[in-house]
């Protein structure tokens, strides 16, 4: 077979561990614990009973409005739905990033910006953050060949945040577009959604998979000023989300009392977890998402992770060239958590 080159040299981007439902504690891929709102399942039941025989809306109006209003947007053309916030990253590479040219990222981050570069046989550049998880004035620099940047916001696997004066002073200084990617900014005080109705070279993507619980439904969506949306709308594939995800994510959206409760719940736990883990002997990152990012005094993160998964409790193992490795682990319920830091315990006991 006489592949693109840029498909035989890449490598491919490998997804967190997915066991069989039931037998692990599952605290790797940062899904929520909980069920989705109780008007999710509702919707998707009078979806799967309605005209399944039919293409969706190729737009998804019903979520576009329903995200404008409860995000407080000007409207539903500010908004572009993808099936999850991983085709909307695909679609914006596409767009603004080609051949042979550069889009620029911070080290640590989500490691799937350069799969994406790579297939579009494109260059990328990572900037190492520095004290602490903060960026360098050097990841504002602009070049001829750089087109896009992307800053995941909270930070994966850090959870740290980029306050948004900070992303508006390094919007200025480019002079191509800046995604700030906001997976997991439910679980943050701060957002960039002012920042894009000021400047339309900045654009905010968001997910449907953490904060609403609908990782299993695929859904994702991007901010952006309507000028920009109407463009980039002409890369996606014609129907690109179903008509069972568009009115799950639509019923998610909608119900923001439910997520404020889930969000300050998930919160608590966090917060509690990080102190118990500080107590056992790890050095943990404040975090403004739904896992902590976490390094112990041994530096045997890999026999920890092992010994964990030996008795079936799944975190993050991740090692950076030149930066480190640590556990990543997700917020799980308090009886998950607890379970985890009692292994955890064990684990360490078990060093020697």
């Amino acid at each position: 077979m006489n592949y693109r080159s840029a498909l035989a040299q890449m490598k491919p981007y490998t997804p967190g561990e997915q066991p069989p439902p039931g037998k692990f504690i599952k605290l790797n891929t940062n899904e929520n614990p909980y069920p989705p709102a109780p008007a999710v399942v509702e919707a998707i039941r009078a979806a799967a009973s309605g005209p399944l025989n039919r293409y969706p809306d190729p737009v998804a109006t019903s979520f576009r409005r329903a995200a404008a209003d409860a995000l407080s947007l000007p409207g539903p053309e500010w908004i572009l739905a993808g099936n999850g916030s991983d085709e909307i990253l695909t679609i914006l590479v596409r767009g603004f990033v080609g051949e042979g040219q550069k889009l620029r990222l911070p080290y640590p981050s989500y490691i799937l910006y350069r799969t994406l570069a790579d297939i579009q046989g494109a260059a990328w550049e990572q900037t190492p953050f520095v004290d602490d998880w903060k960026l360098p004035a050097a990841f504002g620099h602009s070049d001829d060949d750089l087109k896009l940047v992307l800053l995941p916001n909270p930070n994966s696997p850090s959870g740290t945040i980029v306050p948004p004066d900070e992303v508006a002073a390094i919007a200025d200084s480019l002079t191509c577009p800046l995604v700030v990617d906001e997976a997991y900014v439910d679980f943050a005080d701060d957002d960039c959604l002012d920042l894009v109705r000021q400047n339309e070279n900045v654009l905010v993507t968001r997910t449907m998979s953490k904060s609403y619980g609908l990782a299993g439904v695929r859904f994702g969506f991007l901010v952006a000023q309507p000028q920009v949306i109407a463009e980039l709308a002409k890369i996606k594939d014609s129907y690109n989300c179903d008509a069972i995800s568009i009115a799950a994510a639509t019923a998610a959206i909608s119900s923001q009392d439910w997520l404020a409760d889930v969000v300050a719940k998930m919160n608590t736990t966090r917060d509690r977890m990080a102190s118990e883990l500080s107590a056992m002997g790890f050095r943990v990152t404040p975090s403004h998402a739904n896992f902590v990012w976490c390094q112990h005094s041994s530096g045997r993160h890999s026999e920890i992770y092992e010994y964990l998964k030996r008795n079936q409790i799944l975190v993050r193992y991740m090692a950076f060239p030149d930066w480190g490795d640590g556990l990543r682990i997700s917020v799980g319920t308090d009886d998950q958590i607890d379970a985890c830091l009692l292994m955890i315990g064990r684990a360490i006991g078990s060093l020697g």
